[in-house]
């Protein structure tokens, strides 16, 4: 089985995911969109991961390739190739299927619970999670439902959180790949730094790395539950 990363920052891998990936024997090809790699055939792939990326999909000017993964996205969800897109890559879903990305009210960092609603409660891969998981949130855009989507989780500010399309396609915007060690790198990027500077007070970076030491652990075993259920999905 072959699987298709779409990664848009170097320090933004699957994390979890891969981990998951590798253990059963999938090859992977990983396409750094923010070097300039090209996409290629997606049709090769028997399954699509989007990680996240400190643009907007709605950046097209600044970052044109953003055209060309949207477009493919579309055309493989459409297809009911297999997806999976996190943080920015939920939004590249929504953004791919003719909804609406836009800046929320304001950003929203740090280790946040989530909601799921009861549509979760029937669905093969957010059954088993607790009715509200902790998450890492790194984000400011939201988005829009596509039409025929099924909404997953939601949280006070940002009442669009996950969500599938067909049976196949999933997005969540909150992160559950992340180790401590992931979450030091984003730190380093200016646009996330800004972010956590702005919501969590200038020096939040530590008490976050702390709180990280005591919770990476189980939002990753969430994670892990998730992505091993949405990949027994796939014939």
């Amino acid at each position: 089985m072959h699987a298709l990363i779409l990664q848009h920052i170097a320090c933004e891998p699957p994390g979890v995911y891969e981990e998951v990936l590798r253990e059963r024997g999938w090859e992977l090809r990983r396409v750094e969109l923010d070097e300039g790699e090209p996409i290629g055939d997606w049709r090769e792939a028997d399954a699509i991961v989007a990680m996240g990326g400190p643009m907007s999909v709605n950046d097209e000017r600044e970052h044109p390739w953003l055209v060309e993964e949207k477009r493919a996205i579309r055309e493989a969800v459409t297809e009911g190739t297999p997806f999976w897109g996190a943080c920015l890559g939920v939004q590249l879903l929504a953004s791919s299927l003719g909804a609406r990305v836009y800046p929320g009210p304001e950003p929203e960092v740090g280790l946040i619970t989530v909601t799921l609603t009861e549509a979760a409660r029937a669905d093969p891969v957010f059954d088993g999670l607790p009715s509200e998981p902790l998450t890492l949130q790194w984000h400011g855009d939201t988005f829009d439902l596509p039409d025929g989507a099924v909404l997953l989780a939601g949280s006070a500010a940002f009442p669009h959180q996950a969500f599938r399309v067909g049976r196949m396609a999933y997005g969540v915007q909150f992160h559950l790949e992340v180790s401590r060690e992931m979450a030091a790198a984003w730190a380093e990027v200016p646009a996330y730094s800004a972010a956590l500077d702005r919501v969590l007070g200038p020096g939040a970076l530590e008490g976050l790395l702390e709180q990280m030491d005591g919770v990476a652990d189980g939002m990753r075993s969430h994670g892990r539950a998730m992505f091993e259920r949405w990949l027994d999905l796939i014939p």
